[in-house]
């Protein structure tokens, strides 16, 4: 198993990315992307509990403080992926992914604020970075267009926040309970918010439609074994080496994006794609504030 723990973290990476551009599809089809949202959770929610009925020692699910940062944890994925999908929707999958990526700025702009990590020159400077190419990408003089809008890049940015909740959540409750406990708790809350804040009667009409395999999919490889691979991958790869493996996940997706979807970036979006992902994952691999802490497979 260490002997493939990098493999793990990279197919994690890839097939994040490609639920990103299985998303992108199904939002084109006119679906609601808080219900394709709700369906990708719910999926991952049923491979995660068999994951913990397989492996329930040391579960921890009889600690409230498990509870509670798993559900902050599930609050930070139900953003993270309706977000996500919402400004896919609105904008387009490379741009959505990318400024999803700027989570690790929201980690070290959070932990400023409760004073858990110390400012310094440089992560002002990174941080600084992350915003010129999110100037450069999202092409703020002309927000508007057909191609992209304001509440595109408003709702990707807002996918990055809401993933570095998840990661604050997850962080404290690992040393409560197990990674699939914790996964559980988090996305039975994302699969009960986003059911009711989706479409009620597209949820029935999935299971009749034609779209149904591209559903299963996204939930399977986009929620389900991703996660899965994701952790376990953790237990024994560095984190700088996952940072960087990371990036598979943003490229993927811009690339499913620009060849898949016929969807385009100028040269100075590429700049600006570039100098977020190079130094968002130099940020990652000194954060202290990542997955690192799950244990147990």
């Amino acid at each position: 198993m260490k002997n493939f723990s990098t493999a793990f973290v990279a197919i994690a990476a890839l097939f994040w990315g490609l639920s990103g551009g299985i998303g992108g599809i199904l939002t084109d089809d006119g679906w609601d992307p808080v219900m394709v949202s709700f369906y990708r959770g719910a999926i991952g929610f049923l491979f995660v509990f068999v994951w913990l009925a397989l492996r329930r020692r040391n579960s921890g699910l009889n600690n409230p403080w498990l509870w509670f940062w798993s559900v902050i944890a599930g609050l930070g994925v139900a953003g993270n992926f309706a977000f996500y999908f919402v400004s896919i929707a609105e904008g387009s999958v490379a741009v959505a992914a990318t400024l999803m990526y700027c989570a690790p700025v929201f980690v070290y702009l959070v932990s400023f604020i409760l004073k858990l990590e110390k400012p310094t020159l440089k992560k002002w400077i990174a941080i600084v970075i992350v915003l010129v190419g999110v100037v450069l990408l999202t092409e703020i003089h002309d927000v508007g267009s057909e191609d992209i809008t304001l509440f595109a890049i408003i709702t990707g940015l807002l996918a990055g926040l809401s993933y570095a909740i998840f990661i604050f959540g997850f962080k404290y409750a690992a040393p409560h309970g197990s990674p699939q406990a914790i996964l559980v708790i988090a996305f039975a809350i994302l699969s009960i918010i986003l059911f009711f804040l989706g479409d009620s009667v597209q949820a029935a009409e999935v299971l009749t439609s034609s779209s149904w395999p591209l559903f299963l999919l996204l939930g399977v490889i986009g929620a389900g074994l991703s996660f899965i691979f994701y952790i376990v991958g953790l237990n024994h790869t560095a984190p700088a080496i996952a940072s960087i493996v990371a990036m598979v996940e943003p490229v993927t997706a811009s690339l499913f994006g620009v060849f898949i979807l016929s969807e385009t970036l100028g040269g100075l979006q590429i700049i600006g794609v570039v100098l977020i992902l190079v130094t968002a994952t130099a940020l990652s691999v000194k954060s202290d504030n990542q997955l690192t802490e799950a244990s147990g497979s």
